[in-house]
């Protein structure tokens, strides 16, 4: 099964099941106001570190360095508030994680690690010589 369609289908089940379990817990209005309060929370937080990490980038700019960590942060922390947006805690949680830059690197170096090129051992090459030849059917100028 394509992994974004059971991705799409489990997200809401998982969401759903939490908001139940907490919910009898802590009650329906404890519950909705957490939700909207971890809302606007890490949106604001969201922000910040978008602004940080924007500061970020223009500094590397301005060393005349690639920003590409702070780009693929950039775009972490945008995805982070749109998982912060969607009710649930679940996503909330993991919004969290990818706001905080401690987690979100640590994100960023498991995951670049998968995607690094591995050091082939072997040579694949043919040393050889050559060597040009002219024929009189070349010169036909």
């Amino acid at each position: 099964m394509n992994p974004i369609l059971l991705t799409i289908i489990l997200v809401p089940v998982v969401e759903i099941y939490l908001l139940i379990k907490i919910g009898s817990h802590i009650g329906a209005i404890s519950t909705i106001i957490l939700i909207f309060t971890t809302a606007v929370i890490g949106i604001y937080y969201a922000k910040y570190e978008g602004l940080n990490t924007l500061k970020s980038g223009f500094i590397q700019l301005r060393k005349n360095e690639t920003p590409a960590y702070e780009v693929v942060s950039g775009a972490a922390i945008a995805f982070a508030a749109l998982l912060l947006i969607i009710p649930g805690f679940a996503t909330d949680v993991i919004g969290f994680l990818l706001i905080f830059p401690i987690s979100r690197r640590y994100f960023f170096n498991k995951i670049s690690k998968k995607f690094k090129p591995k050091e082939n051992k072997k040579n694949n090459f043919i040393d050889g010589e050559f060597e040009d030849i002219e024929d009189d059917n070349d010169r036909k100028i």
